[in-house]
């Protein structure tokens, strides 16, 4: 959650009553709020006084939508967890099927949209051909049309918490760790209240962490078209020295020169534009600092305890 205070109390209420009518011994419901700016965290800890279920994990600022979700995925304690959006575009009503299908087996049930409400045509445009393009660029298997709207069980939960990298691409990250997997499919809403925390700028960004996360196909991109480049200037070359020594004739070719100029210094700039994202990815992963820094874990006295406890900062009420 970050700046979701018209969405705190209709998203409880839902996720409340959707854990509620699953036949469980016990749940928890972890909020994570990414240093929200309004009221977001005191109507999270108003509704957990009332409600002993309700763990709230507040971080020491905002590290950003994939890093608060590692956030809670981390703090979660059950032998299955389901990953969703504070934003009420992704259904609580559709987790007990979720719940169906893990008990089925399955390690990883993730939601499949079918049709999105309220978004403009260059936002489905542009989701859509996120979805296939990075399912080209990158060597594993990522289901399209799918977001971190999952399930996942302890075993693969266990998995994501070894992988500790700092661009963090989750859904890419659980199609690479594997297990069993299935889809289920549902009709996305529009968002309940607020504006989307996701501008173009931060969906390019997001892109880029996909790509560059599991792929190094932009490297080798660059190194053909490279090629390339060298094998068209060689052919010109020849080309010219032909025309030099059969007609004598020697053209000025100060608009070839000027383009070829321009053309070569903007293949290289971008070769170095694309090194410069691994060589930035390399040197955030060295320098080990944690991924997000908790102000607090506030649980209730009923919260299950079911997985292994990760020695967070803890508040009880």
């Amino acid at each position: 959650m970050y700046n979701e205070e018209g969405n705190v109390t209709e998203l409880v209420r839902r996720l409340s009553a959707v854990a509620a009518s699953i036949d469980v011994d016990g749940y928890e419901i972890v909020l994570v709020n990414d240093g929200s700016k309004d009221r977001t965290l005191a109507l999270l800890r108003e509704h957990a006084a009332r409600d002993p279920h309700l763990v709230i994990v507040d971080l020491s600022r905002n590290f950003g939508h994939q890093l608060a979700a590692t956030a809670g995925l981390d703090t979660a304690r059950g032998d299955a967890v389901v990953l969703i959006d504070a934003d009420l575009q992704d259904p609580p009503e559709l987790i007990p099927e979720m719940v169906a299908r893990w008990r089925d087996g399955y390690d990883v049930v993730f939601a499949v949209r079918r049709n999105r409400k309220g978004e403009s045509a260059f936002k489905l445009f542009t989701a859509r051909m996120f979805y296939r393009v990075i399912r080209r660029l990158t060597n594993v298997d990522i289901p399209v049309d799918s977001g971190d709207f999952r399930l996942f069980s302890r075993r693969v939960l266990t998995a994501l918490s070894s992988i500790r990298e700092r661009h963090r691409f989750i859904r890419g990250l659980v199609s690479w760790v594997g297990y069993k997997q299935v889809a289920v499919f549902y009709d996305r809403d529009e968002r309940f209240s607020g504006a989307t925390k996701y501008p173009l700028s931060k969906m390019l960004r997001f892109a880029i962490d996909g790509i560059t996360s599991f792929s190094d196909i932009p490297l080798r991109l660059v190194t053909w078209f490279g090629f390339i480049v060298s094998a068209i200037a060689f052919l010109v070359a020849l080309v010219e020295i032909g025309v030099r020594i059969f007609t004598g004739y020697n053209l000025p070719g100060y608009t070839s020169t000027i383009f070829a100029i321009l053309f070569l210094g903007g293949v290289q700039l971008i070769g170095m534009g694309i090194l410069g994202e691994y060589v930035g990815r390399i040197y955030d992963e060295i320098k080990g600092r944690p991924l997000y820094l908790l102000a607090s874990v506030e649980r209730g006295e009923t919260a299950p305890v079911r997985g292994e406890d990760r020695g967070e900062i803890v508040r009880t009420s």
